[in-house]
Formats: C-alpha cells, sequence, structure tokens
C-alpha cells in the first residue's frame, strides 16, 4: 500500500474534499503540507460542501443576563453539532439577525460580522434604523464587501413603535459606504411589515418576501429597484408558510390542515407564474416528534429556514430543547430525505428569543479565524 505521504498533492486534495468539515480541521493540524492544502483559497473553492450543505445557526439569547446566551452550529454533513463563543448581543435583541455568511446588528447602527470570524464592522448609518427587517446579502465573495437590502422592519419614535410607516427600501454600497433609498414594501404588507409575519428569500437577483399568514408574495428587483405586483401564494389548507431559497427553486414549507390532519408540506413555486405544485410531505413522527402534547396551538412555534439543498425544520420553545429536523432535496432526481437533527450538546440554557438562519460555511474562513495561515503552524478549531 502507498503510504499517504507518497501521494501527490493533487490526490491528496481529492481525497480531502470527501470529509466533512470538523474532519478537515482537525486534519490541517497534522502536518505543515496537509494545512497548507486544506486551508489554500483554490481548496475551499472546490469543496463542494459549503455550498449543497449549508449549516444550521442558532443563537439563544437571554434578556436578563448574557452570561446565559448560547450559539450552536449544526453541519449537515458530519451530523453533529458545535458550541460556539456566543457574539456580543445588543441590548435590543430585536436588531440582531443572521443571514447567509453574516451576523448583523440593525440598531441603533448598522453593524455585520462574518459568522465564524466575529470581527464587527460598521457601515455608515441607515437612513431609517430599524429592529426586525428582512435582510438579504448579495455579491459578496470572500475577497469583496458584502451588500446588503434591507426592507421592512419598524422604527421607535422616543420610546414608541411606528408600525405605520412603511420605511423605505436600504441598498448598502461598500465601494461608497452609502445606503441607497429605495421604494417600501407594497402597502399590501402594511399590516404586518417586520421579519415577525414576512420571511424572505433571495433568488435569481430577485430579494422575494411572503407574508407568512396572509400568504402576499411580492418581490424587489435588484436592478431595477422596482417591486413587482402583489399575489397571493397560497396551496389549499396551509395555515402559515415559509418561502425559501433552494439551489434551483423557490420552495413554500408549512402547516396544512387536510382530511387526515395536520401535516407539513413541502411545494416547489414556479418563480414567473407563482404556480405550485407539492413535492413533499414530513413523516408524521418527526413532525409531532417536535412537541410534548398535543395543544391545538403547538405549532405556533415552529419555524423553517433552508438553503441550498437543505431545509431545516424546528420548535423554537425550550420545552424540548429546541429539536429539529432536516430534508434534503437531491438536485439530480428531485426527491426529499427527512431525518433527525441531533439534539443540542447539554446544558442547554432557556433563551427568551432564539435567531436562526442557515448558511454556507467557507472552510478557508474557518481556518483563517483560528490564526491559520500558510506561514503559521497549525491551531486547534474554535469549535468546542
Amino acid at each position: 500500500m502507498t503510504a499517504m505521504s507518497n501521494l501527490s498533492s493533487d490526490v491528496t486534495e481529492l481525497i480531502f474534499s470527501y470529509l466533512p468539515i470538523p474532519t478537515l480541521i482537525r486534519a490541517s493540524t497534522v502536518c505543515k503540507l496537509w494545512h497548507s492544502i486544506i486551508s489554500s483559497s483554490t481548496f475551499s473553492q472546490l469543496f463542494p460542501q459549503s455550498q449543497k450543505y449549508p449549516w444550521f445557526f442558532l443563537y439563544g439569547i437571554h434578556n436578563t443576563s448574557s452570561n446565559f446566551n448560547q450559539s450552536f452550529a449544526f453541519d449537515p454533513v458530519s451530523n453533529l453539532w458545535f458550541r460556539l463563543p456566543s457574539p456580543t448581543f445588543p441590548s435590543q435583541s430585536s436588531s440582531f439577525l443572521g443571514v447567509d455568511g453574516f451576523f448583523l446588528i440593525t440598531a441603533p447602527f448598522f453593524t455585520f460580522s462574518p459568522i465564524l470570524k466575529r470581527h464587527l464592522h460598521s457601515t455608515s448609518p441607515l437612513r431609517f434604523s430599524r429592529i426586525n427587517p428582512l435582510v438579504g446579502v448579495f455579491d459578496s465573495g470572500s475577497s469583496s464587501p458584502p451588500s446588503f437590502i434591507v426592507v421592512g422592519g419598524v422604527r421607535f419614535i422616543g420610546n414608541l413603535v411606528d408600525i405605520e410607516d412603511r420605511l423605505a427600501v436600504e441598498i448598502y454600497n461598500p465601494n461608497s459606504d452609502s445606503w441607497l433609498l429605495c421604494p417600501p414594501l407594497p402597502a399590501d404588507f402594511r399590516s404586518g411589515n417586520s421579519s415577525q409575519s414576512l420571511s424572505s428569500a433571495l433568488f435569481k437577483r430577485r430579494f422575494y418576501v411572503f407574508g407568512i399568514y396572509s400568504c402576499f408574495i411580492s418581490s424587489f428587483d435588484l436592478h431595477t429597484h422596482l417591486w413587482s405586483e402583489v399575489q397571493t401564494l397560497r396551496p389549499p389548507g396551509v395555515v402559515f408558510s415559509f418561502l425559501i431559497s433552494c439551489m434551483d427553486r423557490l420552495v413554500l414549507a408549512g402547516i396544512c390542515n387536510g382530511p387526515l390532519g395536520s401535516s407539513f408540506n413541502l411545494w416547489k413555486i414556479e418563480e414567473a407564474t407563482m404556480e405550485f405544485s407539492e413535492i413533499a410531505i414530513m413523516p408524521h413522527d418527526l413532525l409531532y416528534g417536535l412537541f410534548d402534547g398535543d395543544e391545538e396551538d403547538k405549532f405556533a412555534s415552529l419555524k423553517c429556514v433552508g438553503l441550498g439543498n437543505l431545509i431545516y425544520v424546528f420548535n423554537e420553545e425550550y420545552h424540548k430543547k429546541y429539536p429539529a429536523c432536516i430534508c434534503e432535496i437531491s438536485s439530480e432526481d428531485g426527491k426529499c430525505r427527512w431525518r433527525k437533527v441531533p439534539q443540542l450538546p447539554s446544558p442547554v440554557n432557556k433563551f427568551h428569543k432564539v435567531v436562526s438562519f442557515s448558511s454556507t460555511v467557507s472552510l478557508h474562513s474557518i481556518l483563517q479565524s483560528e490564526g491559520g495561515g500558510d506561514d503559521v503552524a497549525p491551531v486547534q478549531p474554535m469549535f468546542d
């Protein structure tokens, strides 16, 4: 047999490309050669798992003591949770949120940080500082600053929340460090214009906004800066649902009442016509395994996030320590495969608010955040 040390760099790189990220991080500490291969930007670009299998991030916020805040990340390839260092949350937890690759604070100032590097960057002030907005990130390569779009949300006037003001859409230009004002959400969304009642998806250069309960949908064109006509997207029997951007499609996911009771369904959405077709139903045991009792309103705590080929469904209540399951949509045959996510690593505190999102994870950024580099000795990873 050929020793690993006798293989060419190309073959070694190919072998590494099949390993999950936690294993690669450990492998990068073996020797300088392996570290140089794994930490190179070219290997990170060739590494397919970061785009196809986004991670699930869960941040728990305790309102009275920051000592009880906790942060977790789930890697679907290794099927493992990792405990992360908790960021410093703002006093107003409604201004903290996460999007693909970043966590952000939107008030009183707009700041952002890569999810694993934990270095806050401040932008010029938003024209309308706001809490609970929808935020999307686009045109953000590893070597260029990100651009953000901020939609909806509510703002304070004195100590009062102004729920009537339809705040302008603001788009951040990283080159000029400025915010461009654009038309606000259509008036149909007036009764609920925050992330508590809306979900969003960035798909094919359009930022879609969807009413979780109203089922109104409209999209903002990132080129023309105009909103599309508001339509209603409500499959039969749907109670509430979330819009998710997968790799090659828009997906609607939510609770549906049918002849056999409640179910959690997935529908594929044709973005040109807003027509929908059912693609999957969560197995009954998985759905009801997310809850303890049989209360009528038990589904109210159900949340859903997703990206790439994965959709995460979870219960944001503490009583079962935030249980979750995952659906993988095959890029080859379109079939959906469900499975349970392992429990969070103990101990798990009780939180007043849970911030959750799905994000791609760059192996290169993880290793760089740990202090690695071609001229730096390998170090232990940040994960517990």
